[in-house]
């Protein structure tokens, strides 16, 4: 008996009460926080919810004609200009070759680069909007491109690329071979398919007033001067293209918005 009288309660743990044959139940098992890391509480939690998918990116096709690689030098410069622009991704493509391969080697054609695939009719319908480029004949669009918007039939009997938007970027030989001539006759294919003419205008600012240098590209697009076939693109000309490819983004991201 203590100081203060009364008992003391002895503090040995009691045995588990017998079980109805007479046996020793064994002592339930009680989780430790401490040894499992987390409150005994938790274990009711359900695990917390996935993160929602990425947004897929607005894709902009750029379809191109190059024999000689201005074109094709554009092209790369004005993906460059997509891919800048937040949530949207420029996809390079080229057209079939309608000269056979004895031909482009009399006319001295570099070799295509197999790194860019050709592109079919069918697989527009998946662009948010397409820049389209090629070189010109006789201020018109080259009969490479010409031929693939022939192949597009069936995408215009069905009005699948209405409404999506699309630009030019073009290569001349001389000063008035069709900088803006090119363009101005290949809106015709945009219209019959209800798609919608993007040019740049005159938003490259005071790049489109330059009159130090030769310089290709027009309100209507990017452009270059090819000469003879031994000129390239000029800084000024790929600067161009890449502003064509940054507003083109913008322009199909405010559509996609919309």
């Amino acid at each position: 008996m203590g100081k203060g009288g009364g008992c003391v309660p002895s503090k040995k743990k009691r045995p588990p009460p017998p079980d109805a044959d007479g046996g020793v139940r064994d002592a339930p098992i009680v989780a430790d926080a401490q040894t499992t890391g987390s409150n005994p509480a938790d274990a009711t939690q359900q695990p917390p919810p996935p993160p929602p998918p990425a947004a897929a990116k607005l894709r902009i096709f750029i379809v191109f004609y190059s024999m000689y690689g201005h074109v094709e030098g554009l092209a790369r410069r004005m993906k460059k200009g997509i891919d800048g622009a937040d949530g949207v991704e420029g996809v390079l493509y080229r057209v079939p070759e309608t000269l056979p391969e004895d031909v482009l080697e009399k006319m001295r054609a570099p070799p295509k680069d197999a790194g860019i695939p050709e592109i079919t009719a069918n697989e527009l319908v998946a662009a948010d909007g397409v820049l389209f480029g090629f070189p010109t004949r006789y201020g018109a669009m080259a009969a490479q491109m010409k031929a693939f918007f022939d192949s597009t039939g069936q995408l215009w009997r069905e009005q699948k690329l209405a409404g999506k938007p699309a630009g030019f970027f073009i290569s001349t030989g001389t000063q008035g071979g069709g900088q803006e001539t090119t363009a101005w006759t290949a809106i015709t294919q945009l219209a019959h398919h209800g798609m919608l003419f993007v040019p740049i205008g005159y938003t490259f600012g005071a790049g489109m007033f330059k009159m130090d240098s030769i310089r290709g590209g027009s309100p209507y697009g990017a452009g270059v001067f090819a000469g003879d076939g031994t000129r390239e693109p000029s800084e000024t000309e790929l600067t161009l293209a890449e502003h064509q490819g940054k507003y083109m983004a913008t322009v199909v991201k405010r559509l996609a918005q919309a």
